[in-house]
């Protein structure tokens, strides 16, 4: 079970990462180009926040349920810490994702909210650059494939 999970987790980053991508072009090129909010931007934030829960939860599930890492973590107890790989997977990794997903939902929420169509594509880009920059710097590029199962 732990390897369907990983194998999901590490493909559905790819989903986060070019959903973010889409809806801060779209949102910056609205916001700068003070286009309308259309039903496309808004789908586009949609699908993001989606698939952000979701690799969330997925990540969520391997952490506390199946992966290695996080019973490690559980195991060190006070000594979590002192150690740069536990506590990467331990502190780092889960508590930069849990953050960005809350920025990008703050983002989605916040745009939904408002008024003009630039405040919109405004709030939705800030808040998903943010979200993206979180992911981009705990990501573990160095510690697994870029494609895992392949």
């Amino acid at each position: 079970m732990y390897y369907s999970f990983l194998f999901i987790h590490s493909w559905l980053r790819w989903a986060v990462l070019i959903l973010a991508v889409i809806v801060i072009i779209k949102s910056l090129s609205g916001w700068l180009g003070k286009k309308p909010f259309t039903s496309s931007d808004s789908k586009f934030s949609v699908f993001l926040v989606a698939s952000a829960h979701l690799q969330l939860l997925l990540g969520l599930i391997l952490y506390f349920v199946y992966s290695p890492n996080g019973i490690a973590a559980f195991q060190s107890g006070a000594n979590v810490m002192k150690d740069s790989a536990v506590r990467y997977w331990a502190v780092e990794h889960i508590s930069m994702m849990i953050l960005a997903v809350v920025f990008i939902q703050i983002g989605r929420t916040l745009s939904k909210k408002a008024k003009t169509a630039l405040a919109k594509h405004k709030k939705l880009a800030i808040f998903t650059i943010i979200g993206l920059l979180l992911v981009l710097s705990r990501i573990p590029w160095d510690q697994v494939r870029m494609f895992r199962g392949l």
